[in-house]
């Protein structure tokens, strides 16, 4: 290698370059909130894109559905029994009707409703009860946590559908009973979460300068812990949807949920079992409709668990 002389070290070789601003490459951005990163990384998963904008049209016909047809879901019609699907024009039965020729189309948006609000409001009770429960449990350790972690386990041992069952037969059914029902062991799943995430968090450093700052216990989990651990609860949250879609779907198949002349998939599909062969289109569209909710729950949470924590991707 040569060796560069003093006497070689000449001005110009210090001369300053001049940066072209239009022509120079930029590498300079803004970088990107956490919860921006997520969204960016949740978009490169085309299956969970794929589900989000499922579940979209899902709630969107669930809410405009009922209205696009001239039909009432609940008004019978003998004179047009067990059509099948036309779709000829506007004022035809696109999903063919039923016994009482009510039309299906309308039903089935109609059972969406149903199905959607009793999955999310199951969630947001399992969300609220879930966290509180679990943050507690994981915060306050020892004897406390003991001992709640023991109610927990217990409660969980009763088989939660028993339970929806037993109480629909006691209550009268209808959507808040059936939300009720699926939401009296339904937050045990959460709580765990939220206890183990805040186990974790609860010896962090910026947990242990609050606490010496003087903040409050409940100022501490939910201003510092529980927002740092809501990948999982948001996971979590996602997954309960499709479950509890089924729950009430099988409520309402055994006769225990939404009672007729409302609609809902699992009426729909409990009717239509008996015609399954002659009459297949009563089946197929809620069973379809039912089958692709949950599913799109089910790849959108994936997807989602992957945005949070990469390193949990398979």
């Amino acid at each position: 290698m040569t060796q560069l002389k003093p006497s070689d070290l000449k001005p110009e070789l210090f001369r300053k370059i001049t940066k072209d601003e239009a022509k120079a490459e930029k590498i300079e951005r803004e970088s990107l909130s956490a919860w921006a990163d997520i969204w960016y990384r949740f978009r490169k998963n085309s299956f969970a894109m794929a589900g989000l904008y499922i579940i979209v049209v899902m709630t969107l016909f669930a809410l405009f559905g009922p209205m696009i047809v001239p039909w009432d879901a609940t008004v019978n019609d003998l004179f047009a029994t067990n059509e099948p699907p036309n779709l000829s024009s506007w004022n035809a039965h696109w999903f063919g009707t039923d016994d009482f020729g009510r039309d299906l189309f309308a039903r089935t948006w109609e059972g969406a409703k149903v199905s959607l609000l009793v999955g999310l409001c199951v969630a947001l009770v399992d969300l609220l009860i879930g966290v509180v429960y679990g943050a507690i449990m994981g915060y306050v350790g020892g004897r406390v946590d003991e001992v709640m972690n023991k109610t927990a386990e217990i409660l969980y041992a009763i088989p939660n559908l028993l339970v929806s069952i037993l109480l629909v037969v006691v209550f009268e059914p209808s959507i808040l009973v059936i939300i009720l029902a699926l939401s009296i062991t339904g937050w045990i799943n959460m709580a765990w979460i939220v206890r183990g995430q805040i186990i974790q968090l609860k010896n962090q450093e910026y947990v242990l300068a609050s606490r010496s700052l003087g903040a409050s216990m409940w100022r501490i989990m939910f201003r510092h812990l529980v927002p740092n651990a809501m990948g999982p609860i948001i996971v979590t949250l996602t997954l309960t949807i499709p479950g509890a879609i089924f729950a009430e779907a099988f409520l309402s198949y055994l006769g225990l949920g939404v009672q007729v002349p409302n609609a809902s998939w699992g009426t729909m599909i409990d009717d239509s079992l008996a015609v399954i062969q002659i009459y297949p289109w009563r089946f197929l569209f809620p069973a379809f409709c039912l089958s692709l909710t949950m599913l799109a729950f089910n790849v959108m949470g994936d997807g989602l668990r992957d945005a949070f924590d990469p390193k949990m991707k398979k």
